[in-house]
């Protein structure tokens, strides 16, 4: 029902069904901004009970005001809620039987000029939404943290959630004196708050208010959190002051916070941006906060970032993890101005904050900090993210129909995130870097504390660039799919298709053509380098460049080369044989070749066989280590999902044997010897797979290593000393070598306690969880189906987000004839699990449970859709066609990727 504010009177049905709602309309929003402007909220949350394991939920109390253009009119509020005590509206106290549902509060007969105060409870979250509830294993300690993104604040206190309904937001918090207490802005005022129902004593802390900011950037942190301070000293061009630093992570992690080098980024990072874009940062202090049991990297609420506490390495962290740490922090240090200064209307244009962070984010890696190969890393890991998503059947373009809620939760995916920074960094070679960057200060300046769109942003670039964007916008950013891009007969050629209509897309890009040949050491490297302009519109296609018409043996002719645009590239038969012979010397170079080998397995064209040798032969002449680490990990996956079945075993025998070599040759604690360590572990997984005979032998390169990584073997630390002298044996690979045994059935539910009680930590309660569930017995695996499905244990323990997804993983684990038989048993549930669960947890159950481990069967690569899980799929969406869109997703995309699995094991079978 489309909701029209012009109207008399609310739904007759307001009582009963849309009082319930959760999922806002497009129409519904847009409708409720052109009616109302907000003014101020003053949130009081109570979280005295937060201690009490038996209490779920809070006291919130939100005053609002805000003008309404129609008096006598109508609107609602948003609230989800575990009951509303009051509502009072202009000094009237209204019924909340009547005007109060499980998610909205009917506010009629609306004034000129309107207050509205609600009292009602909200509920502590597992599930990461809203107000999220941890208790520390290791200690104890009760932590709480929000995450709003994109419209849980309503989850927490009474609002109008949507972006584009900004407001000034005063907080209040009431919990235990000895817990830090924070928000976006800094505190004005703390005082006694008496004591909780245990005695402790309370603290009532008021925060200053916000400048104008949307609902979703709100955060609360409260909790016995360690914290460190520091300063960032300003920049006088821009008129930045100086800027109160924080950080926050759990007390029981407080020894593992390498606060000297976080700061050190945060301020690399203000000077960067302050430099590049020259409008300061004016939202006071800049804290983050390091949480656990997360759904995201990080969020960017102004004056309190949030980021999952894996950033805080608890284990040995390689160079990559550290460069993927400094790259979430420019990500959100980026939305200080794109999305928070300037915010999307709504989340069509949820690219304008996503796109522009994650090639922000990346830029400033690159170029303010010591990472200087961050754009290899974005080629290789990043945009494989863009290119998996942009070829499933649900793509979309990068500007997005987005018309509900739940269709906004789905789309911070590939496409908004990586597709988007990888096509903005084509339009900065487009317009050029100077223009871009003008553009954007001239952004900030135009809606500075406001909302804007596409349009506006386009309007600013034509004027910086002289150049009309609207073919390039039409091309780029309003069709969606993947471009292919190769060499033939002296020209550059161009495919493309919109899955979304069918219909040929070519569209224009500025990029580079490199030839790379043998050097004198065996390595391909460039010898000649040519820009390339192709136009749009047909003569896209065909694009004539100085190239021979036939490539040399031995040559490499990239189109891409440094990674300008955004296209899966086709390699020339010549150049497919030279990289599959030598490796690539320059990082990025190689990083786009080997996106191009991983896509052309994906697609079937490239045996899984044939990628896995290649990593065998050339990875270790890989000069980056992060790429090094990533073309294992996809190797794994190609022996887990790609390759035949009757090579599998075969396959998972020799990558384990190149692994266990790489820990002994590839150097003592390096990060190459860390990232086989990883891969080994992970691969050992599958080794008992198949019948016994064959399991039995593919499991003998693992077992010896095994034994050592888990420090149960005799001689464990002389063997350590011979296997892989100088790696780090910490409880990171302890466990994944635990998980690994798990799953061959060599632990037993004793070992792996004992290996908990040694060391009791969040994490390693996960990674424990998991390793039980994979146990290869019956019995256990029903108990982890049973235990997903219900949210909880048998015992009554329910189960947090990290804990069910780990369940969920153990279950599939291995052995993948003990999930068989659940199969048929997921679709009836998949409405239920969709209903009666947050958009969260229903996402991870079913992602976790969905039966994506399958062998092909007999019959070409397009027989393939006749096998039995892709057909029961098919089934289940044909039956299902007015199931909510969000969960309709999620089975298009599950079934997608199986069925290229098994189309790629059947046409590389023997």
């Amino acid at each position: 029902m489309v909701i029209d504010n012009t109207m008399d009177a609310p739904p007759a049905d307001a009582p009963l069904t849309f009082l319930e709602r959760t999922n806002l309309t497009r129409d519904e929003a847009f409708a409720r901004s052109a009616l109302v402007t907000t003014g101020d909220y003053d949130v009081r949350l109570d979280l005295s009970s937060a201690l009490d394991p038996a209490a779920t939920g809070f006291r919130s109390t939100t005053t609002l005001t805000f003008q309404c253009r129609e008096p006598g009119s109508w609107t609602f509020l948003d609230f989800v809620n575990g009951g509303v005590e009051s509502v009072v509206l202009n000094g009237r106290a209204l019924d909340p039987a009547l005007v109060a549902g499980r998610a909205r509060i009917l506010l009629q007969d609306l004034a000129a000029e309107n207050e509205v105060t609600v009292t009602g409870t909200a509920w502590y979250s597992t599930s990461g939404e809203g107000l999220h509830r941890f208790v520390d294993p290791s200690d104890g300690q009760t932590y709480l943290y929000t995450q709003y993104e994109p419209a849980d604040a309503r989850r927490v206190f009474a609002t109008f959630e949507q972006p584009d309904l900004k407001a000034r937001f005063t907080f209040h918090l009431t919990g235990p004196a000895d817990w830090v207490l924070a928000s976006n802005q800094a505190p004005t005022a703390r005082r006694a708050a008496g004591t909780d129902g245990a005695g402790r004593a309370l603290v009532a802390v008021d925060f200053a208010p916000t400048p104008p900011m949307s609902t979703y950037i709100t955060t609360l942190l409260a909790g016995p959190y360690a914290h460190w301070q520091d300063r960032w000293d300003g920049h006088p061009a821009s008129g930045a002051p100086e800027v109160p630093l924080a950080l926050y992570c759990r007390a029981s992690m407080a020894g593992s916070m390498d606060a000297e080098r976080v700061f050190a980024t945060t301020k690399a990072g203000l000077d960067y941006f302050h430099d590049l874009f020259g409008t300061p940062y004016l939202w006071g202090k800049y804290d983050q906060a390091f949480v656990p049991e997360y759904n995201l990297g990080a969020m960017e609420n102004p004056g309190l970032v949030t980021f999952t506490e894996h950033h805080v390495f608890t284990s040995t962290a390689t160079q990559a993890q550290y460069e993927g740490r400094a790259t979430t922090i420019m990500h959100e240090m980026a939305h200080m101005w794109f999305g928070d200064l300037v915010t999307m209307r709504w989340w069509d244009d949820l690219w304008l904050k996503e796109s522009f962070a994650d090639f922000m984010g990346t830029l400033a890696v690159a170029e303010a900090t010591e990472f200087t190969g961050a754009w290899t890393t974005f080629a290789n890991r990043r945009k494989g993210w863009a290119y998996l998503q942009d070829q499933y059947p649900t793509t979309h373009p990068i500007v997005a129909d987005i018309p509900d809620l739940e269709s906004a939760r789905q789309n911070f995916d590939g496409i908004t995130y990586a597709k988007g920074a990888a096509v903005l960094k084509q339009l900065v070679a487009f317009v050029g870097r100077d223009a871009f960057m003008a553009a954007s200060r001239e952004y900030f300046a135009r809606h500075a504390w406001g909302n804007a769109s596409l349009d506006d942003f386009l309007a600013v670039l034509s004027a910086a660039s002289g150049r009309d964007l609207q073919e390039w916008s039409d091309d780029w950013l309003r069709t969606s799919g993947v471009p292919e891009l190769w060499v033939e007969e002296g020209e550059l050629r161009q495919a493309g298709t919109d899955p979304a209509s069918g219909s040929e897309v070519l569209r224009p890009h500025v990029l580079k053509i490199g030839v790379f040949s043998p050097d004198d050491v065996g390595r391909l490297a460039r010898s000649r380098s040519l820009d390339v302009e192709v136009r749009p519109g047909g003569q896209g296609a065909r694009t004539p460049v100085a190239l021979p018409v036939t490539v040399p043996a031995g040559q490499l002719v990239l189109a891409n080369d440094e990674d300008l645009t955004y296209a899966k590239i086709r390699l020339d038969e010549s150049s497919l044989q030279a990289v599959l012979r030598y490796p690539v010397a320059d990082a990025l170079a190689s990083a786009t070749v080997w996106a191009a080998l991983w896509n052309m397995t994906r697609d079937g064209l490239l045996p899984a066989g044939q990628f896995v040798e290649a990593a065998c032969h050339l990875s270790g002449g890989l000069s980056d280590a992060g790429l090094y680490g990533s073309v294992l990990e996809q190797s794994r996956t190609a022996v887990d999902r790609y390759a035949p079945a009757s090579e599998r075993d075969a396959l998972r025998k020799r990558l384990g044997e190149v692994l266990v070599e790489a820990l002994h040759t590839c150097g003592p604690g390096s990060d190459r010897q860390r990232a086989a360590a990883r891969t080994l572990t992970r691969l050992a997984r599958g080794a008992g797979d198949g019948p016994a005979p064959e399991g039995e032998a593919t499991f003998q390169p693992f077992s010896p290593i095994l034994s050592v990584l888990t420090g149960t073997g005799p001689d464990a630390e002389r063997d350590r000393a011979r296997l892989a002298p100088g790696l780090e044996v910490d409880a990171e690979i302890r466990w994944l070598a635990w998980q690994a045994l798990s799953a061959l059935g060599r632990a037993t539910p004793e070992d792996l306690d004992a290996a908990l009680a040694q060391d009791v930590t969040a994490a390693h309660a996960v990674w424990h969880r998991m390793a039980c569930a994979a146990r290869p017995d019956p019995a256990v695996r029903r108990a982890a189906w049973e235990a997903v499905m219900n949210g909880g244990t048998p015992d009554g323990q329910a189960l947090s987000n990290d804990h069910l997804t780990a369940t969920a993983a153990g279950f599939t684990a291995s052995r993948p004839d003990l999930a068989e038989p659940f199969e048929g048993r997921l679709w009836p549930e998949l409405e239920s699990l969709w209903s009666s669960r947050s958009n969260g947890l229903a996402s991870r159950t079913i992602h976790g449970l969905f039966p994506s481990r399958q062998d092909a069967i007999p019959g070409t690569a397009d027989e393939q859709r006749n096998h039995p899980v892709v057909a029961a799929a098919r089934d289940w969406l044909d039956g299902h066609r007015q199931a909510p869109r969000a969960l309709r997703r999620i089975i298009l995309e599950e079934s997608d990727d199986l069925l290229r699995s098994l189309r790629a094991q059947a046409a590389h079978r023997r």
